[in-house]
């Protein structure tokens, strides 16, 4: 058994906003790269390479969430919580690959933009990281709140170190950059309560109005770039 808290009344839009989210968070990746090519600067590379991993868990999750949402011959009951039993096993294992995938590039994606200063560089101890990632993907498929509480902490670690930047520089792309981490952040708070109708609502479009922002940022820095150049 699988279960999605997703309204009823929200299923469209829900598949709506992780379309949106993923074309935003790959869009970010292009834009990064071009602006990398104007500027040389690896930060926004490797930025733009972790949101790219984020935008491969969102094609994940959309995916299974087109099957899961509209597949008639599996799901029985759509309510608060959609409720499919799995008739075939193929599909109940396609259902668990495709939101661990989501849970594994989601986390990755972040602890790859935690890793981007310079003094982080990737030693052993990220081996040892990346294995309780892998275990967190795995123990979240019976335990949701530990992936978004794991994605939580990541993203606190990743607003210390903005806030700590945009103090000593004062920078407004920094400012904007650190807004968005924080809006992220709130969202996952949300999502810890995703069984209240309402709550995962607010969470996918919190995290959705986080992305756009953080696309905006991206336009902002390449425009910058060119007319500098």
């Amino acid at each position: 058994m699988k279960i999605v808290f997703t309204p009823d009344w929200f299923l469209n839009n829900d598949v709506l906003i992780e379309v949106v989210s993923f074309m935003v968070l790959f869009l970010f990746f292009i834009f990064a790269i071009k602006s990398y090519r104007l500027s040389r600067k690896k930060p926004i590379l490797y930025l733009g390479i972790g949101f790219l991993l984020i935008a491969v868990g969102e094609l994940s999750t959309l995916l299974t969430k087109i099957v899961l949402y509209y597949d008639t011959t599996v799901t029985r009951e759509i309510g608060q919580a959609v409720i499919t039993y799995s008739i075939v096993k193929t599909v109940d294992f396609f259902y668990y690959l495709g939101f661990f995938f989501n849970r594994l590039f989601t986390l990755f994606g972040f602890y790859f933009i935690y890793k981007i200063p310079a003094e982080k560089k990737f030693t052993g101890d990220s081996l040892l990281v990346s294995y309780l990632l892998l275990i967190t993907a795995f123990l979240s498929g019976s335990i949701y709140y530990l992936y978004h509480l794991t994605v939580l902490a990541i993203l606190v670690l990743i607003i210390r170190h903005n806030y700590l930047n945009y103090e000593e520089k004062k920078l407004a792309n920094t400012k904007i950059l650190l807004v968005s981490f924080i809006l992220l952040a709130i969202s996952r708070i949300f999502f810890f309560f995703s069984s209240i109708e309402g709550f995962y609502v607010l969470a996918q479009s919190l995290q959705l109005v986080s992305y756009i922002t953080l696309f905006f940022l991206i336009v902002k820095i390449l425009k910058n770039g060119k007319e500098k150049k």
